[in-house]
């Protein structure tokens, strides 16, 4: 039910952290996957190189250069899924945020999810298995987080865009869903990252500790294969219970 050989699809930002690790997952489970990332290699210090992972070069925030890739890839393979992982944070105080940063995350995190997401849907129309797009939120988009408020409003945007997309392309062959991640070992979370705030973060979840990333590939495998073939418009928290945490 969860096998994906046959499909070809792209995950963004995959050079290392949550992308990579879905990108693995996803090509272990037969996929064969497109990694698109500003670097086009492996950012991980003695990783291996990842057989059905063909890696690229290309900033999401480049559309001419988006364009290109998935016109290529389309035109070679098809494309029957996209998952939207690539995201940027800046860590400030709301008051004296600079606006180059405020746009710049939004760029990234929301702008780009929404062209990828176009630029790939002729392509996932016409998908044998159902063109399916993941994308990554945050449980910023569901909680709020001090000197992060950019961040948490462009995850919100992308939950909103997920569930706007699922109702619009219902019909048209193609699911929209997005996965929320707690908190995992990644270069993001090093930048926003002080003892105090981790000991509060894992104190504030009922499995009190880091998650492992392949969860979150395990979760993309799902909403990929043919067990989510009636799943769309949802959003799954991979968060070892913090949503769920009461007083």
């Amino acid at each position: 039910m969860f096998e994906l050989t046959g499909r070809t699809g792209i995950v963004t930002g995959a050079s290392s952290g949550i992308g990579y690790a879905i990108a693995k997952v996803l090509a272990e489970a037969g996929a064969n996957v497109y990694a698109i990332s500003r670097s086009g290699s492996v950012k991980i210090e003695g990783a291996e190189a990842l057989p059905g992972v063909v890696h690229l070069a290309g900033d999401v925030c480049d559309y001419p250069r988006m364009a290109e890739l998935v016109k290529t890839i389309g035109e070679t393979d098809g494309i029957d899924f996209l998952v939207n992982n690539a995201g940027i944070t800046v860590k400030g105080r709301a008051e004296s945020f600079a606006d180059d940063d405020f746009e710049k995350i939004h760029q990234v995190n929301v702008n780009s999810v929404f062209k990828l997401s176009c630029l790939c849907y002729p392509y996932l129309k016409a998908s044998s298995h159902v063109g399916r797009i993941v994308n990554i939120t945050s449980m910023a988009a569901h909680l709020g987080f001090s000197e992060v408020v950019p961040y948490c409003s462009s995850k919100g945007a992308v939950l909103a865009m997920t569930r706007g997309l699922a109702v619009e392309w219902a019909a048209d062959n193609v699911t929209v869903n997005s996965i929320a991640p707690g908190w995992y070992p990644s270069e993001m979370n090093k930048q926003v990252m002080t003892d105090e705030r981790q000991a509060k973060i894992l104190s504030r979840m009922p499995l009190h500790r880091y998650g492992d990333t392949r969860d979150l590939g395990a979760m993309a495998q799902f909403l990929i294969s043919d067990g989510a073939a009636y799943i769309t418009g949802q959003d799954f928290a991979v968060d070892g219970g913090a949503l769920a945490y009461g007083y």
